[in-house]
């Protein structure tokens, strides 16, 4: 197999989605022009994979304003918006909802008539070090319902931020369709003394020579334009080439602005917090529910912990108890580099667990840490391209489904996915088609040694601004997470709801959270691995 020079006839009239065009039969509007510039065929999915695909993208659909340009005036104005907690002087106990209502206004004062706002809400006590997430209803009127539940005693304060107006979102939504290039990627290739680089991505327009690197196993497509004089099998290396500037009219940008319309607090007009009494007995029930990725919320932070409802947290806070959970096993940590922070947090904490050096470029990898005397060996691979790392090797460009293919399994066998971050940029279905790959070794290896321990890490939020919000909003990784939750949700795999566990706690929102949170992230994950034996 030779990467072929795909010409001109089989590049033109193809595009970045299924055959029946699914992203359009789902929307009532006008047909977005998607691009019909991939070099790839068409993705070929059975009956059900379309099913699937289809129903997901459903489920995602975002709420659009009314048709025609809305001016900035008109646009979704925090400052001018409020929220109410419904009953807010009545005896709440611990256990119970609490109820919110947030009223969206316009620049001018008026109330808003339409929906599609992106927010995030949690209740908080900061003595407590205590916080939860809420879950947010889009009433479509320009009135929210927000619902907490309230899962420790005290005064817990309330707290909505607007993320982004809806009319910035349709701006999102149609960089997501239309601009899937606007984070590019480079190759360099080499042979001997001289080397020539390259511009890569999932998808290239037509019209030049490229090479097809796209994966024989998993069909996960991946593009350069070809090297004026070197072959396709000279490729060396990948890398981030850069981010698109110059996305926006002038009137767009202003629906996003730091200090005035992105994660901006809404304030209440009454009362911003209640009193909770505890509850009058002990109730153990709550414990006994099955793991649903679905569940609001999955947990909360009390003195600094994070508690799930789902199952119990153990601390391991001494690196012993780490040390003692991980005797013997493999622990294989695949993705982006908010897991590898659970490779730097482990090493750095658990005194005999040493990295062995490899020889890796710095926070690319591929790592391993090894403890000789326990038996313990940690490893982080980064996911397959789209990644936004620079430089990984080709011969390091691995696929995770693939890697999963190649591990044997067992009970002493541990292996914790994340992805998200660096799909943020493409249409739903590039991001639909890696899980159902991932997915499909996971069913696979879990076939064949049940008694491995699978655990996926969610998204997580982080801190936006103009530029970044573009390339990787929250409201991105929030329609992601939500695909990878469904899409994962009735197999054997455990979850650490990293998103949750960085919207509830009092710490600013940052791409890689704070070492605390990390530390959360990490009790969570290993009690899957060492659940207390009850």
């Amino acid at each position: 197999f030779s990467p072929q020079n795909l010409d001109d006839d089989t590049v033109s009239g193809l595009n970045w989605i299924t055959e029946n065009n699914v992203q359009h039969s789902l929307s009532q509007t006008t047909k977005t022009t998607r691009k019909p510039y991939c070099g790839y065929t068409q993705q070929i999915l059975s009956k059900r994979e379309q099913v699937e695909q289809e129903s997901l993208l459903a489920a995602i659909q975002w709420p659009k304003p009314p048709d025609g340009k809305i001016a900035f005036a008109q646009s979704t104005d925090p400052t001018h918006s409020d929220f109410v907690i419904v009953k807010p002087s009545r005896f709440f106990k611990v256990g119970e909802q609490l109820e919110v209502l947030v009223r969206m206004k316009d620049f001018q004062g008026k109330p808003k008539q339409y929906g599609g706002d992106y927010l995030q809400a949690r209740i908080h006590s900061p003595g407590l070090k205590a916080g939860a997430a809420g879950r947010i209803v889009d009433c479509h009127n320009g009135l929210y319902k927000v619902f907490f539940t309230l899962l420790w005693p005290g005064e817990v304060k309330v707290s909505v931020s607007l993320v982004h107006p809806s009319e910035a979102i349709q701006v999102l939504l149609r960089l997501r369709e239309e601009r899937p290039d606007r984070v590019y990627f480079k190759s360099s290739f080499k042979s001997g003394r001289y080397s020539e680089t390259t511009e890569c991505n999932v998808c290239l327009p037509g019209g030049v020579p490229v090479c097809n690197f796209t994966d024989l196993y998993t069909g996960e497509p991946w593009f350069c334009y070809k090297p004026r004089k070197l072959s396709c099998a000279s490729r060396i290396s990948h890398a981030k080439g850069g981010y698109l500037k110059g996305l926006l009219t002038q009137e767009e940008s202003l629906f996003f602005q730091s200090d005035v319309n992105i994660k901006r607090p809404i304030l209440s007009s009454g009362p911003d917090s209640v009193i909770v009494k505890p509850k009058a007995f002990t109730d153990s029930s709550s414990m006994d529910r099955a793991e649903d990725p679905t569940v609001s919320p999955s947990g909360y932070y009390y003195e600094d912990q994070w508690r799930s409802r789902t199952h119990w947290i153990h601390n391991f806070n001494k690196s012993d108890d780490i040390t003692e959970c991980l005797q013997g096993k493999v622990i294989h940590l695949f993705g982006d580099s908010t897991i590898r922070q659970w490779f730097e947090y482990l090493t750095a904490f658990v005194p005999d667990l040493v990295e062995f050096n490899l020889g890796s470029p710095k926070n690319v990898g591929p790592f391993m840490s090894v403890d000789l005397k326990h038996n313990i060996l940690l490893k982080f691979r980064c996911h397959g391209p789209p990644i936004r790392f620079s430089t990984v090797f080709s011969s390091e460009l691995r696929y995770i489904a693939n890697e999963l293919n190649s591990i044997v399994g067992g009970r002493n066998t541990v292996i914790a996915i994340t992805i998200w971050s660096h799909f943020s940029t493409f249409p739903v279905e590039v991001y639909i088609r890696r899980l159902r790959n991932i997915r499909r070794a996971i069913v696979q290896l879990l076939d064949r040694s049940p008694k491995t321990v699978i655990v996926i890490r969610t998204a997580n939020v982080q801190e936006l601004g103009p530029e970044v919000s573009l390339f990787n909003s929250d409201w991105y990784s929030f329609q992601l997470d939500s695909v990878m939750r469904k899409m994962f949700s009735g197999i054997a795999v455990h979850f650490v709801d990293a998103w949750e566990m960085s919207v509830a706690h009092y710490l600013p929102h940052n791409l890689h959270p704070n070492e605390i949170i990390v530390k959360n992230q990490i009790d969570a994950f290993l009690s899957y691995v060492c659940p207390l034996q009850t």
